[in-house]
């Protein structure tokens, strides 16, 4: 299986890319996984919401595959423990899940043909985190999902 976290718009600030970059490269170690950033529509600040939102889920559609099992984070997801998450790839890694890709989105949200095209969604948290933040807390906790499933100390330091 492999990961991809699909994103839109540039890592801004250099120590979440920092961050971004440490537990990529830890997550390595356990299954192939990239970061795939998608270049911001263009006269993005020109549009309105519901407009820039449509434009991003056109730009995200193109990334999709029939087999890919696309997992949206979202505000409105499904909240799970570390350890529940774990269970969650441990299932799709079960299942022979050839590529699982878990997306975030523009600060508007995702069109109605993304969701449509997903597979579930997933809630970091009921807080809300920009979306720079969100991709240095996903990469970490998909980190921390695989230490739990390989059974190391990781997650109880």
């Amino acid at each position: 299986m492999r990961i991809t976290l699909l994103v839109i718009g540039k890592t801004d600030e250099e120590y979440l890319r920092n961050g971004i970059s440490k537990y990529s490269a830890r997550i390595g170690h356990y299954i192939k996984f990239t970061v795939n950033e998608i270049v911001t529509p263009k006269n993005f600040r020109q549009l309105q919401p519901a407009q820039l939102k449509e434009a991003e889920g056109k730009l995200l559609l193109r990334f999709f595959e029939e087999a890919d099992q696309v997992l949206l984070l979202d505000e409105n997801g499904r909240m799970h423990t570390s350890v529940e998450f774990s269970g969650v790839l441990q299932k799709f890694m079960n299942a022979g899940t050839r590529h699982l890709m878990f997306v975030v989105g523009g600060a508007f949200g995702f069109s109605e043909e993304v969701v449509q095209a997903a597979s579930g969604k997933l809630s970091l948290s009921a807080m809300t985190f920009s979306h720079q933040m969100v991709r240095l807390f996903f990469t970490e906790q998909l980190y921390r999902a695989f230490t739990i499933i390989k059974n190391e100390p990781y997650h109880n330091n």
